[in-house]
């Protein structure tokens, strides 16, 4: 079984899917004239704007950018990145840069067509995401029908459930020697209140829990920089120089290092898959552009800053060596990395828990969107009882066998997605160039009355 899922994995994850998310960033990045480099700080400067919270909508801007978060910042940071760091050495690092600097222009559309194709539900709740730009803006309901499948197919066995309560399971058992079984009950139970409580109880715990782990995982690594840092130099030049190597750039199709670096990109900063768009269209905000540009902070935040303060730990170290894999790879390089080796373990294992955890209750909403989309709410009810059942059992599954169903469902999200996307650039460049265009009439206006 495991060789035939390899096998698909392969077919998904081969040259088409990649030049479709790489073409499809690069293309938005040149028509929007490089807006992730250029409006970086105003999206960060909009994310804590109280001002721009207003409008129809469940949550804050800053609430849903947490939700958002709370699915990506996962095992795709510490695991995601020591297993594409094994396979594809630490070129893999470099190509996780380049998707996800590229990604950015991606979410930012995301972003934009979340809030411009969303609806109410019966609740009176807010829907959105691909499914819903897709029916309401391409016109193709067979389309957003397969998304919404996918969809569900990925909470349910790919990146909501199985590879995160697994890789807690693994950190409670090495740090703190809990049973598997044990760790199987309590977290069921957590995560069945949770999402009990919808959207807005998912946004309470993200934006409590993502910037305390953030803080202390980043704080983590920068101590190991600091302590590193006479050797940090070779180290960039040995991620870049490894990237563009023939057996590493070239060998096995696109190559290992770029097609794992990539795949665990999208894996962990999830730009492309149409899943982010889904936590976006629950804000409280009356423009698609400004939850655009807060949408691909996410992407920053999670590869440029939390991917790359892992992979630095790793080569710096050179946990990549010793035939480690995943969590311990990376346990590894803070134990070594750090002054006091249990500091790190501690470090790696707590951060490890709590960014999986985030991630399960985050790709449970998107399921549930998804699910809804489907088959409406009492369909939502079934969705939930089967979350919780995978939650109960993704301890006892093959960590290998996880990762490969993982990779298989998220290519499988991005394609209808991503046809979307490229199906609707007209609608992101005009709403992009209409909100610039107006702030800086907006602006023109404001000097002239100083000005008199």
């Amino acid at each position: 079984m495991a060789e035939l899922f390899n096998r698909v994995d392969s077919l998904v994850w081969g040259a088409p899917l990649i030049i479709l998310l790489l073409g499809t960033g690069v293309y938005f990045t040149f028509r929007l004239k490089g807006l992730q480099f250029r409006q970086l700080k105003l999206a960060f400067s909009l994310i804590f704007r109280s001002d721009k919270n207003q409008g129809e909508g469940d949550v804050s801007s800053f609430q849903a950018l947490c939700t958002a978060l709370s699915s990506t910042i996962g095992t795709g940071n510490i695991v995601g990145v020591a297993t594409a760091i094994a396979a594809g050495g630490p070129g893999a690092l470099f190509w996780m840069w380049v998707s996800a600097f590229f990604g950015m222009a991606t979410k930012y559309s995301e972003g934009v067509l979340a809030i411009k194709y969303r609806v109410k539900d019966e609740n009176g709740d807010m829907a959105g995401g691909p499914m819903y730009y897709i029916q309401n803006g391409l016109h193709n309901k067979v389309l957003a029908k397969i998304f919404a499948v996918f969809g569900v197919s990925g909470a349910l066995w790919g990146s909501g459930t199985f590879t995160q309560v697994k890789s807690i399971s693994d950190a409670l058992t090495l740090s703190f020697n809990v049973p598997v079984i044990v760790t199987a009950v309590i977290l069921t139970i957590i995560v069945a209140f949770i999402i009990i409580g919808g959207i807005r109880r998912i946004a309470k715990v993200a934006e409590k829990l993502i910037p305390f782990m953030c803080i202390l995982y980043i704080g983590g690594v920068l101590i190991i920089l600091g302590t590193h840092l006479s050797v940090l130099p070779s180290v960039l030049v040995l991620i870049v120089r490894n990237a563009f190597m023939p057996q590493a750039a070239l060998g096995g199709g696109l190559g290992i290092a770029m097609q794992k670096g990539i795949s665990r990109g999208i894996f962990s900063n999830e730009s492309g898959l149409g899943s982010a768009p889904i936590a976006a269209a629950a804000a409280k905000t009356d423009s698609c552009v400004e939850q655009g540009l807060i949408s691909m902070t996410g992407t920053f935040i999670d590869t440029i800053i939390v991917c790359t303060m892992t992979g630095l730990a790793i080569v710096i170290t050179q946990a990549n060596l010793t035939g480690l894999e995943g969590a311990a790879m990376t346990t590894y390089a803070f134990e070594q990395g750090l002054p006091i080796a249990l500091i790190g373990r501690y470090i790696v294992n707590i951060g490890l828990i709590f960014f999986a955890f985030t991630t399960i209750i985050g790709w449970n909403y998107y399921g549930e969107r998804c699910m809804y989309y489907l088959g409406g709410l009492n369909s939502v009810r079934i969705y939930r009882m089967i979350f919780i059942a995978m939650v109960a059992v993704g301890p006892f599954i093959s960590l290998d066998l996880i990762f490969i169903i993982a990779d298989i469902v998220n290519g499988l999200m991005a394609i209808p997605n991503l046809i979307g996307l490229i199906g609707l650039r007209k609608d992101i460049l005009t709403e992009t160039n209409a909100y610039f265009s107006k702030d800086v009439s907006d602006l023109s206006g404001a000097l002239q009355e100083e000005t008199v």
